[in-house]
């Protein structure tokens, strides 16, 4: 019954509300920009590629005693937890439910998302705050001191901490047992024990230690799932031109029995988009607030190049792998079992475990990244060390063993429903603070048409809001 309600109350909010003011709100950001998302995409590889070389920056607001986190370590925090379950499980999820056209609405998502994302990590940048041995900040922050509104940053921060500490830990701790039974007829019970403990043994060490790790394990798990998944398409490159021609098809409704109505079809793109690459979700400027950079926008581009990371190159591995396959329409096969099913019938019986333990990586460093969003908000709203002891244990070790032992459709479902909440509310403080930042990105881009290759900030130069601004100094 309760699943049966949330599933309802989902639908509506999704159909009526949500999905048009993700789409109006990526479209404004999109036009108010310029199309940052496509003319500044070299920009973006290049301030990637030097973090990840030099794991500094040219910095303006720096201290040597301090213990910085590279634009390169904030972005692989960011995609650890973009790039997990919605991918492999949610991708399947999607294309099962709403048909092979829900790939199609993902990657309009990704691309109009992208400006979006760019505006809000930017933001987290500009509002981000001076904390122990690093930086600070994320969409609570920046309502407090942007709009100026403590009810609803400290709305925010716990209805972040629920979604993302709690209810999409479990969604990670769910897939993974389901993958690891069915590869290899794990208990869950085990499963999730041993994922609890290994998860309150990393987020116990902080920001640094979850960067250190993140750092690490996202390139690894990334580059191996995308030449695997070349690998296949290239062995079943004559079925490219039609598995494109069935995503557009069925994306607006031209090809009949290929899943549902039009309106299931684009719904579930955006939902499962939106769960994947987080744009306008108000999650990635958490951990974009905590990169040492010379100037905000940095981070914000660095960001933005996530969600292409993630959308438009991991999903689109996944559903390739499926549609190629041939098995999407089989009654029965959903979530991670379908991705198993589709790899296993092109590599053979390698193919279930090589996705166990792709979505063990994933989904668990998905759960480490999602635990240090609801750390950040529970340090913005308390710094009683009491509670975030507490939430350390119900998010790495409680919700992770909930996770484990509950029902596909009951964790999904749940985590739909915290994210609309979530993203409504980071809508109305980034569409309203967006003007900041299409100066910030004014001021970049003419530093760097002066010939300046490491553009520079300073709060003075926004001088309306320079006392809210506690960094950049």
């Amino acid at each position: 019954m309760l699943n049966e309600l949330i599933t309802w109350i989902n639908d509506a909010i999704w159909t009526y509300v949500l999905i048009g003011a993700l789409v109006m709100c990526g479209l404004w950001f999109t036009w108010k920009t310029k199309g940052v998302q496509f003319r500044m995409i070299g920009e973006m590889f290049r301030l990637l590629a030097d973090s990840a070389v030099s794991g500094t920056d040219n910095l303006s607001d720096t201290n040597a005693k301090h213990k910085h986190i590279s634009s390169f370590q904030a972005f692989a925090v960011s995609v650890a937890t973009r790039v997990g379950t919605g991918n492999l499980a949610g991708v399947a999820t999607a294309i099962a439910i709403g048909g092979p056209g829900t790939v199609f609405w993902m990657w309009v998502i990704a691309l109009i998302g992208s400006a979006t994302a760019f505006v809000e990590s930017t933001l987290g940048q500009l509002f981000k705050q001076r904390h122990k041995d690093s930086f600070i900040g994320g969409p609570a922050y920046y309502i407090r001191k942007g709009l100026h509104k403590e009810w609803m940053a400290y709305l925010f921060a716990v209805l972040i901490t629920i979604t993302f500490g709690l209810s999409y830990n479990s969604i990670q701790s769910n897939t993974i047992c389901g993958a690891m039974q069915e590869a290899f007829g794990c208990d869950p019970l085990v499963v999730g024990v041993i994922l609890s403990a290994l998860a309150l043994g990393i987020v116990f060490g902080g920001i640094h230690r979850i960067a250190n790790v993140s750092a690490v394990l996202v390139p690894l798990m990334a580059i191996g799932y995308f030449l695997l998944a070349v690998v296949i398409v290239v062995m079943n490159i004559h079925l490219v031109p039609h598995v494109l021609k069935v995503i557009v098809t069925d994306a607006f409704g031209l090809q009949q029995g290929m899943g549902g109505a039009i309106g299931a079809t684009i719904m579930n793109g955006v939902k499962r988009g939106l769960f994947s690459n987080e744009a306008g979700e108000g999650s990635a400027p958490n951990v974009a607030a905590t990169a040492t950079v010379s100037h905000p926008v940095k981070q914000g581009l660095i960001q933005a190049l996530g969600v292409f990371t993630d959308t438009l190159l991991v999903c689109s591995c996944t559903a390739f792998v499926i549609l190629v396959s041939g098995l999407y329409d089989v009654p029965g096969l959903n979530g991670i079992a379908l991705t198993q099913a589709a790899l296993g019938k092109e590599i053979g019986s390698y193919g279930p475990v090589f996705i166990a333990v792709a979505i063990t990586l994933f989904a668990f460093s998905s759960i480490i990244g999602n635990y240090y969003y609801g750390e950040a908000n529970i340090r913005f709203m308390t710094s009683n060390t009491m509670v975030l002891t507490a939430y350390r244990i119900f998010s790495g070790g409680v919700f992770v063993m909930v996770g484990a032992l509950a029902s596909l459709e009951f964790v999904w479902n749940l985590g739909d429903l915290c994210m609309a909440f979530l993203t409504a509310c980071n809508l109305v403080a980034i569409v309203t603070l967006g003007k900041y930042v299409f100066r910030l990105l004014d001021d970049y881009r003419r530093q760097k048409r002066n010939g300046i290759k490491e553009p520079t900030f300073h709060r003075s130069q926004l001088p309306e809001i320079e006392k809210d601004i506690e960094c950049w100094n």
